[in-house]
């Protein structure tokens, strides 16, 4: 008999592939939750204009919203900007909007990466900054843009885990070294999330919050980066695997 892992929703983005519209996630996400979450995935659309997130979400044990190389449209927080850096998905925009909302209406648990750490943020009403790029004020968050696809992934930069948070105490330690790929970032913080983390910038690097019961978890770095090799990665998905099953993040 097949065991009954929770069932996770993984959200996909519009991509072209050979000049063909596609849904599409990158398989380094799935394999590390898969495994290391010990759950079965699905694939959900970014597709709002065909299927609604409330159709899904009961169907659904958690959510993960993982990292892409679009930006979220700015007039998601309220910026009304022409000169905002692409690409752009707003169909992705719409559908983890819903989905975010229907998931913790009914108190499941949502994680997110990168991408999906910024648009959880503004989720809970925070904005985003545009400026990691260039501004001498901050850390390089993003390795230079003419490096290559590999030497992007090989950029780390350590992150203070905060004390007594829910990172703090299932690591078991106060800093992680992170894989770090983002030209964008958390710049007010949405209202009812915890800093998790936090770069010696102090750049917000990790959110919590736990809503009708679902817990909340998202971090702006790339855990499913060769996770295989790294344990303190594996451990982001455990906890995702954690909360799928309803149990404590952290023993008590």
């Amino acid at each position: 008999m097949i065991a009954q892992r929770p069932v996770l929703g993984v959200i996909a983005c519009n991509r072209e592939i050979e000049s063909q519209a596609a849904q599409a996630v990158m398989t380094r996400y799935l394999v590390s939750a898969v495994k290391y979450a010990d759950a079965a995935a699905l694939l959900i659309p970014a597709m709002p204009e065909l299927m609604h997130a409330k159709e899904v979400a009961p169907r659904l044990d958690g959510i993960l919203l993982t990292g892409t190389p679009s930006n979220l449209d700015p007039k998601r927080y309220g910026e009304l900007v022409d000169d905002a850096p692409g690409p752009f998905d707003p169909a992705r925009d719409e559908m983890t909007a819903h989905l975010i909302e229907a998931m913790l209406d009914l108190g499941k648990p949502v994680f997110g990466i990168c991408r999906g750490f910024q648009e959880l943020n503004v989720a809970f009403g925070g904005t985003l900054r545009r400026d990691m790029a260039e501004n001498p004020d901050l850390i390089p968050h993003h390795a230079p843009s003419d490096q290559t696809f590999a030497e992007y992934f090989a950029h780390v930069h350590p992150v203070k885990l905060v004390q007594d948070g829910v990172l703090e105490r299932a690591y078991g330690q106060d800093n992680l070294d992170v894989v770090s790929v983002h030209y964008q970032g958390v710049d007010r913080i949405g209202q009812g999330l915890t800093v998790e983390a936090t770069a010696p910038d102090g750049v917000v690097e990790a959110i919590s919050a736990n809503i009708n019961g679902g817990q909340v978890l998202a971090v702006q770095w790339h855990p499913e980066w060769r996770a295989s090799e790294n344990p303190q990665s594996q451990k982001f998905f455990e906890l995702l695997g954690r909360a799928l099953r309803r149990e404590p993040l952290v023993q008590t």
